[in-house]
């Protein structure tokens, strides 16, 4: 995790496990992020939480003063109107029912943390998500060639929101 002296404006979460194949996608993403650090904006920190986002999103909610403005958090998904690599967002209402019980978005009481955390603090929150390929039914590490091809684009798109995070945030304190 990359830390600041301060509490972040944002923090980018990687969830996900790299031993079952697709599912490794956040965590690559925060892999690549950290190899160009130098061009993320100040106050931004990058966390590989693996499975374990919980225990964060449960600090984020009860902790007034080290909350950050964004999360963004990344993971892969698996949805039939998508097609294998395809990223997109969906928002902590929309994340579905299939994926609550899943051992991905890593499970049903942080998807209510996520609402809350939007719901109750001033905290935005941005879900991105990768298509998976497939699964495999043992471990397997590494991602398959679709879902690997969509680590750099996932890094442009996090680049952009966040510069757009401050851009927003320099107009308010004009």
């Amino acid at each position: 995790m990359l830390n600041t002296d301060q509490t972040p404006s944002a923090v980018v979460f990687g969830c996900g496990n790299p031993l079952i194949g697709d599912d490794g996608f956040g965590p690559a993403v925060i892999d690549e992020l950290l190899q160009s650090k130098d061009r993320l904006p100040s106050g931004v920190s990058l966390a590989d939480v693996g499975t374990g986002i919980r225990e964060y999103l449960f600090d984020y909610l009860l902790s007034e003063q080290d909350r950050p403005k964004h999360l963004i958090i990344v993971d892969a998904i698996d949805r039939q109107d998508k097609k294998p690599g395809e990223l997109f967002e969906i928002d902590p209402s929309g994340v579905p029912a299939k994926k609550l019980h899943d051992f991905s978005l890593h499970q049903f009481p942080t998807v209510n943390l996520l609402q809350e955390l939007q719901q109750y603090t001033a905290i935005k929150v941005t879900i991105l998500v990768a298509q998976i390929s497939s699964l495999p039914q043992e471990v397997s590490y590494g991602l398959s060639p679709a879902v690997a091809a969509a680590v750099p684009e996932a890094c442009a798109r996090i680049m952009d929101i966040l510069s757009a995070t401050q851009s927003k945030g320099a107009a308010h304190d004009v």
